[in-house]
């Protein structure tokens, strides 16, 4: 099995925007996301195919495929992106049966470099919903410090809830890894 990630493509974008919109109520709700919430598909391409031509220092989002065997089965995205300094990452494993299966720590210790080198940060700070054990737990094994619980409403398509902010430098990144 080969775990690689690469830099999201045009032909990308239809299958994180799907990845959302055909999700169910539920699966929804235990990543903290609402469905109500969601944007049209249309919007949402149309928002991402703008997103995608825009020159590095002026991204609002920047997305990172993770893939087996050269086949997309999941994402990593950045936002609120202060260009050489911080941005908050997200995590998605799109199909249930990739999950729960120690592929996260592969996938984010070939992506978290990516955002470190393209986007010049300093830190990348990561706040998933409290409850959604998987993301709690692995960002601690990438070297994630915990840094505080407490609630908001995360992003537009979030519900008031309770989140676990961690943090990781560059510094603490360099520390632990080959990079």
């Amino acid at each position: 099995m080969n775990i690689s990630v690469r830099t999201m493509k045009k032909s990308d974008i239809v299958l994180i925007v799907d990845y959302f919109i055909n999700a169910d109520t539920e699966f929804l709700k235990g990543m903290g996301a609402e469905k109500s919430k969601l944007p049209t598909r249309t919007v949402w391409i149309k928002k991402l195919n703008q997103e995608f031509d825009k020159h590095i220092e002026d991204k609002e989002f920047y997305y990172i495929i993770w893939q087996i065997n050269s086949m997309p089965i999941g994402h990593s995205n950045i936002n609120k992106i202060d260009y050489g300094n911080t941005a908050t990452m997200h995590l998605h494993l799109w199909k249930d049966q990739k999950r729960k299966k120690g592929l996260g720590l592969d996938f984010l210790n070939q992506t978290i470099p990516i955002y470190f080198t393209k986007f010049k940060l300093k830190k990348i700070i990561c706040e998933p919903y409290a409850l959604n054990l998987a993301p709690n737990k692995i960002l601690k094994k990438v070297g994630f410090q915990f840094v505080r619980n407490y609630e908001t409403v995360p992003g537009e398509i979030n519900f008031y809830q309770a989140v676990n902010r961690y943090e990781l430098t560059i510094a603490q990144f360099k520390q632990r890894s080959r990079y």
